[in-house]
């Protein structure tokens, strides 16, 4: 069975690992390169039940369980690791000081340690970009491949109840299913299938590289500035040395090639001068890395994982918004069932069925 997987950021690679292993032949359709986009540009930050309590809580759950698994079984290290998580309160203008622990002696004076958020138990983390590329390897190690191409739409048999393959450039590429996996520019499949919209989110990152190294504990900061505005800043050191740090969101639009993507001085001069105020000396470190990426999100906050209606052989797995390194791996071994056998065994997917939202007026005027 071959299944046409339109994407190469991790949803898209986790689905075609787990189809591998049970037999199918991925195809992983991708124009800008595994992981270019928001899958090599997060935190890869990863949380047991922070989801609890919503339709997400047993998908993160198993994910957080297949993540431990995976890093037992793939052959490549990608930084998986369990860590503390905490939280942390600072103002650029606070004249009190506070004894912190002797690992976290690079915070700031003011920065006040307000409690542990996880546990090496509920919280860890991977490298995103070496955790896709990691799983599309294994996929293409299990009988799969990757071709690179822009995908521009999808042919339909003669009853138009089934794809017959999708169009790569000028090309047919032929498959047995079709699994649309393409983060927020899943909006484009919007043109040839009744799907719900998928909006991108842009949040801008810098990576640092500290003159010395950073204790292992990911930080969710809440910071207020002289000016009294409030930030919420992330801070993921990483096993490598170096510190991811992400917490501004931009306004501009999607561009239609992932290429375009850009980021500006202003967001990585904010984003260190916010640094500043909690960690001093990572401020002052190397940035080697400023960027930016879109989260796909949908209008309820789900993601769409499911059959496309009317369609026999087409699937959607996308807009996982923050939670796409995490909610991966479940999503694509639920999706593999799913297209392999009818079902999905492992997670429940109907609150994610795209159905619930209903097409977008754009797959609407397309029929």
């Amino acid at each position: 069975m071959r299944v046409l997987i339109c994407g190469g950021g991790v949803i898209g690679t986790a689905t075609a690992y787990y189809l591998a292993a049970l037999g199918a032949e991925p195809v992983i359709i991708e124009r800008a390169g595994i992981a270019n986009a928001a899958s090599g540009k997060s935190g890869g930050f990863l949380a047991l039940d922070w989801c609890d309590g919503t339709p997400l809580g047993p998908l993160a759950r198993r994910s957080f369980v297949l993540h431990k698994a995976l890093a037992e079984t793939l052959p490549s290290d990608y930084g998986y690791r369990t860590l503390d998580t905490l939280s942390v309160t600072a103002t650029d203008d606070s004249e009190s000081a506070y004894a912190h622990p002797a690992l976290l002696n690079w915070l700031a004076d003011a920065a006040i340690v307000r409690g542990r958020l996880g546990t090496t138990e509920t919280t860890a983390q991977v490298h995103p970009a070496s955790f896709t590329k990691a799983l599309a390897d294994a996929a293409v190690e299990q009988g799969g491949r990757t071709q690179v191409g822009e995908v521009t739409g999808i042919q339909l048999s003669a009853k138009g109840s089934a794809a017959k393959g999708v169009v790569v450039g000028n090309e047919l590429l032929e498959g047995d299913a079709v699994v649309i996996a393409m983060g927020p520019w899943s909006i484009l499949a919007c043109n040839w299938l009744p799907l719900p919209p998928v909006y991108g989110l842009k949040g801008h990152s810098i990576v640092l590289r500290p003159a010395q190294p950073v204790s292992p504990h990911a930080l969710f900061v809440d910071v207020q500035d002289h000016g009294g505005n409030q930030h919420s800043p992330e801070v993921f050191p990483r096993p490598d040395g170096s510190v991811y740090i992400c917490g501004l969101s931009g306004t501009e639009d999607l561009p239609v090639d992932p290429n375009r993507v850009a980021t500006d001085a202003a967001s990585t001069d904010r984003l260190l001068a916010i640094t500043k105020t909690f960690a001093p000396q990572l401020a002052q470190a190397e940035v080697i890395a400023a960027q930016a990426c879109y989260r796909p999100v949908t209008t309820d906050g789900l993601p769409l994982l499911g059959r496309v209606e009317g369609l026999e052989n087409v699937y959607v797995s996308t807009g996982h918004s923050c939670w796409g390194i995490l909610n991966a791996p479940a999503s694509g071994e639920a999706m593999a069932q799913l297209v392999t056998a009818g079902t999905a065994e492992t997670v429940d997917l109907r609150p994610f069925d795209p159905r619930r939202l209903g097409p977008s007026p754009r797959s609407a005027a397309a029929e």
